[in-house]
């Protein structure tokens, strides 16, 4: 999988991390898991066209000690259609951007 990841949180940053991605991020089906949506205007050709399977998300995964942004680009309603691909590099740029400003917002350096 390719994704961005964070290791060896302590146990206040993990609590700080999680409380920042439940003030912003839609929860995901299993406590952990955090939904992060593909802005409409950074969508990719054949998301724009597939309108049905929207809205579309990043993966977040907060562990014990670590977090995981996955750079996979998944539809809010199909498992398996050709919209769901590898994010763009403005989608990748916009990943890394929620990253840097919440690891900024928490003081958290890594």
């Amino acid at each position: 999988m390719r994704q961005y990841y964070i290791d060896e949180l302590s146990f206040l940053e993990r609590d700080n991390l999680d409380s920042f991605l439940k003030r912003t991020l839609k929860s995901g089906p299993i406590d952990g898991v955090y939904w992060l949506e593909v802005p409409q205007d950074l969508l990719a050709p054949a998301q724009l066209e597939h309108k049905d399977c929207g809205p579309f998300y990043f993966s977040v995964v907060l562990e014990d000690t670590d977090i995981r942004f996955e750079f996979l680009v998944r539809s809010s309603h199909n498992m398996r259609c050709s919209c769901i691909a590898w994010a763009t590099p403005a989608q990748r740029r916009f990943v890394m951007d929620f990253v840097d400003n919440m690891l900024e917002e928490e003081m958290i350096a890594v």
